[in-house]
């Protein structure tokens, strides 16, 4: 099977470093600089597992082989222009697996090919920084959720073999419901204080993080989402003691846009839509706006910590993908 990894970053070339273990078809697609330090030098990866794989690297799709699957790993903002260049190349027997953030992914993505192939949605529990051209740091173990469908058994078997604990979900919205929640709570937090994910534990920091979860089940309640089970348990026992440094916070030191428009912008313009106030959530995505602004005039500002759709604007104030709230689905 071609596979290729389309916004090949942290993540999207943690992906493809396993996948090309056991695939000689496989291609990150990602920047020039990472790209050509990769076919120079190939794939540096630090931290967990380290190893420098050897795997081809390209700035563009230049053909789509018949039932090839294209893993879709950049944040949210630039799925629309990572997708619609290749979209006259998609076929009907391509699959595009949406892996990626927040409640939209696959609508945005099928928008942007004009419903070629088939997407499915992708939830990933990996962690990984990207380092510099080349090089990516390998920081959490974890799986693969994948929205079942009659194609999603061979792509499971194919994950599961490169090590990605690819689990077939029947209800993929409430886990993209869920995964929303843990975004919410532990990457503005996370960011804001400038700790790494394991600080999300900290006792103090619990009023906020039930305030923040307490505004998210009400709106997806209001969605038709119930979500059970201790929320708070979950992310404390998944993130405790985790040296890993949330996307939100890599792109802020890098003067990059964050994604906290998808995350809890999207729960705090829904609440909007059905009448919930969601003040936690909002004011979270202000601060977070207004770090961007501070850290793009001020590229050499603070630094990591140590470690070897069209959007409109809601009434209250904070941007939302262009979607009705009856396809909230990602």
């Amino acid at each position: 099977m071609q596979i290729s990894v389309l916004g090949a970053g942290a993540i999207g070339s943690l992906y493809g470093a396993k996948l090309a273990a056991g695939n000689d078809d496989v291609t990150l697609i990602g920047r020039p600089d990472h790209v050509r330090a990769i076919n120079e030098n190939g794939l540096r990866i630090e931290g967990l597992e380290p190893q420098t794989v050897h795997v081809r690297a390209a700035t563009d799709v230049k053909q789509i082989a018949p039932d090839a699957l294209i893993l879709l790993t950049t944040k949210l903002p630039a799925t629309a222009s990572a997708l619609q260049p290749i979209a006259p190349l998609v076929r009907d027997d391509t699959t595009i697996v949406a892996l990626q953030n927040g409640l939209h992914s696959d609508e945005m993505a099928r928008a942007a090919v004009s419903d070629r192939g088939i997407v499915l949605r992708g939830i990933t529990q990996f962690g990984a920084i990207f380092e510099q051209p080349g090089v990516i740091r390998y920081m959490a173990k974890g799986y693969t959720l994948l929205e079942d469908h009659e194609r999603s058994a061979r792509i499971a078997t194919i994950f599961n073999a490169a090590g990605l604990d690819c689990r077939i979900c029947p209800d993929i919205k409430i886990e993209a419901w869920r995964k929303l929640i843990f975004n919410c709570v532990v990457n503005p937090i996370t960011t804001i204080v400038g700790c790494k994910v394991g600080g999300i534990v900290d006792p103090t920091l619990d009023r906020l993080k039930e305030l923040i979860v307490s505004e998210c089940l009400a709106v997806a309640r209001a969605e038709g989402i119930e979500l059970k089970g201790d929320l708070l348990g979950e992310i404390n026992a998944t993130y405790a003691g985790s040296q890993n440094i949330v996307s939100m916070q890599q792109d802020l030191v890098r003067g990059r846009s964050t994604e906290i428009d998808y995350l809890n912008g999207t729960v705090a313009a829904l609440g909007a839509r059905h009448r919930l106030e969601c003040p936690v959530n909002e004011g979270l995505a202000r601060i977070i706006k207004a770090m961007e602004a501070g850290f793009k005039d001020n590229r050499g500002g603070p630094r990591l910590p140590p470690q070897g759709l069209p959007t409109k604007i809601t009434r209250t104030g904070v941007r939302a993908p262009e979607t009705s709230s009856s396809e909230i689905i990602r």
